[in-house]
């Protein structure tokens, strides 16, 4: 079997590879990014501004909550919108990072509940349908006084 190198037909069929995976990969993207300004939203609107009602306009017909101390469910995620509202009104969640794996959504967050102290490092994972938030996992760590090493966790 004998192959003849076509410079033109290799170039015509390289661009054709590409513009057939980019398009597919436009679409993957802004499915993504959807995604992501979904759960954005949601974080917003529920851990900063202690909006459950904005907040669940993001969640779909059903919400499993992961972490074992909260409820499953809208009415678990507005009690404990209640209870941030009550004993730590002035609790803010900074957004470090985020990634994007089709339908999930990873934040990396520094959640400080009492201003001045350095609150939590937290990684939450959420998972999405039809562009709606459906499942929630989340880690959470205390930042210390005093590490062992001069990193930091962000």
């Amino acid at each position: 079997m004998h192959f003849i190198f076509r410079p033109g037909a290799m170039i015509a069929a390289s661009i054709l590879m590409l513009s057939v995976a980019s398009g597919s990969a436009t679409a993957g993207d802004a499915q993504e990014e959807a995604n992501r300004n979904t759960v954005l939203a949601f974080y917003e609107k529920g851990l900063n501004q202690k909006d459950a009602d904005a907040a669940l306009a993001y969640v779909g017909d059903r919400y499993v909550q992961h972490n074992p101390n909260a409820a499953d469910g809208p009415d678990g995620f507005r009690k404990f919108i209640g209870f941030l509202r009550e004993k730590f009104p002035n609790s803010h969640s900074e957004i470090k990072r985020t990634f994007v794996d089709g339908d999930y959504v990873i934040l990396h967050v520094n959640a400080v509940r009492v201003p001045g102290t350095k609150g939590n490092a937290i990684v939450d994972i959420f998972k999405l349908e039809n562009g709606k938030i459906v499942e929630h996992w989340d880690v959470v760590q205390a930042i210390p006084d005093n590490p062992a090493n001069n990193n930091t966790m962000f």
